[in-house]
């Protein structure tokens, strides 16, 4: 073993479980890359099917339904690629490239004149997926006692956006239209370039001139196949539940524009309750524990919502309910990608990530095309019924799941 490992591996479990410099430099600066990328990707979200209708061919429901699910759908075609490119190319070039495509799309999207090519702007904001690359560039510069950490500090950034959007869309949509939404997720794009080239750390050198791993080991591990199994069903649930939350917290007597007084008060209350669990119950090695648990308990959360469909619940009720959605999907939103690159072999870790995120954005494009078949043709119970269902399946499959050992070595 080599005397640095050796240093580190005797050294106390505080120190070995402290980011170095280095780590959080990489984590802080990846987080801000995802946090812009999502900002400008969330603030479309609130307000796409009120203001789609003002562009020609608007009034098509199912039109300005596929303008929003094909962001989804292109990014899941390409995001196995892009991880896989990371591996041959390099972390950032890839990274780069992708953000740059990204604002390309968001360009096309602002000066669109129809629906039609809104949804084509929408199509190449989708090629420019780079969670992939970003996840493999974080998993490649932090060691396995931290990574997780690192991991909920993209979750944290990805969810402080999903918050933030919320309560920003309805007023910057009144002041600057969503041309002007549009151009300024292209402005924020381009700020992730600049901070990959001038602040994220420079790739691991063993990065470099290695062999490259076979795809086929990734598709082969029964482990990952599990992670990305749930990945899917974790992001179908969570957008096919938002076809009819909206509606029910209606019907607790909240109006729409007030939704964000319940959604924000359960996404930072979640991560607070998160950043106090997670990470002290993994260092104690609970982490397979704390793993399933959040699959349970938003499997009950999917039950309670069906129970509640008929029952009138209370405003409260739902935001109660919502923080511990969001406690445990933030646990699994952290915990599973940091899994999996333990899993993977370094040389095959970016087509694992990229799997992985093809999974997710599967799941989103299911989860709205699937969501809406459902409460179309048989309302809210029959969704929740199915998400319910969904999620305990998951749980089966998930649990033969061993948390993978540790390594605490430098990220060099």
């Amino acid at each position: 073993m080599p005397q640095e490992n050796v240093a580190m591996t005797s050294a106390p479990a505080s120190s070995a479980t402290a980011m170095l410099p280095v780590e959080l430099r990489a984590s802080l600066s990846l987080a801000s890359i995802f946090a812009l990328r999502m900002l400008g990707l969330f603030l479309i979200l609130p307000v796409f099917a009120i203001e789609a209708a003002r562009y020609p061919g608007g009034g098509d429901a199912a039109m300005v339904g596929l303008t929003m699910g094909i962001y989804g759908l292109t990014q899941a075609m390409l995001q196995f690629f892009y991880g896989l490119a990371s591996d041959r190319l390099g972390r950032k070039r890839v990274i780069v490239f992708g953000l740059l495509v990204f604002a390309l799309g968001s360009i096309v999207a602002a000066l669109a004149p129809s629906l039609f090519w809104l949804a084509v702007g929408r199509a190449v904001q989708g090629a420019g997926a780079v969670s992939a690359a970003v996840t493999a560039l974080l998993a490649d510069q932090t060691r396995d006692v931290v990574r997780t950490k690192s991991m909920a500090l993209v979750g944290a950034s990805i969810g402080l956006m999903f918050a933030l959007s919320l309560v920003a869309a309805p007023v910057l949509v009144t002041w600057i239209g969503l041309v002007g939404i549009f151009a300024l997720t292209a402005a924020l794009a381009l700020l992730g370039v600049i901070a990959v080239i001038w602040w994220v750390p420079p790739e691991p050198h063993e990065h470099k001139n290695q062999p490259r791993g076979s795809v086929l080991t990734v598709l082969r591990s029964p482990a990952l196949l599990r992670l990305n199994f749930g990945v899917f069903v974790l992001h179908a649930v969570q957008l096919a539940m938002w076809l009819a939350l909206p509606a029910m917290l209606v019907q607790a007597g909240l109006a729409r524009a007030q939704h964000w007084q319940v959604y924000l008060p359960a996404v930072l209350g979640s991560f607070l309750v998160m950043g106090g669990s997670l990470f002290q119950l993994e260092k104690r090695g609970y982490l397979r524990a704390v793993f399933l648990v959040s699959i349970g308990l938003t499997t009950l959360v999917q039950l309670v919502l069906w129970w509640m469909v008929d029952t009138a619940p209370s405003a409260t009720a739902l935001g109660w309910l919502l923080f511990v959605f969001f406690y445990g999907f933030n646990v699994l939103e952290a915990s599973q990608p940091s899994i999996v690159s333990r899993l993977a072999p370094a040389t095959s870790r970016g087509a694992a990530i990229g799997v992985y995120n093809t999974l997710q954005s599967l799941g989103f494009f299911a989860g709205g095309m699937g969501g809406g078949w459902l409460m179309k043709h048989g309302g809210a119970g029959t969704l929740f019924s199915v998400c319910a269902g969904l999620m305990l399946l998951w749980l089966a499959v998930a649990w033969p799941m061993r948390t993978p050992r540790a390594q605490v070595t430098s990220p060099v």
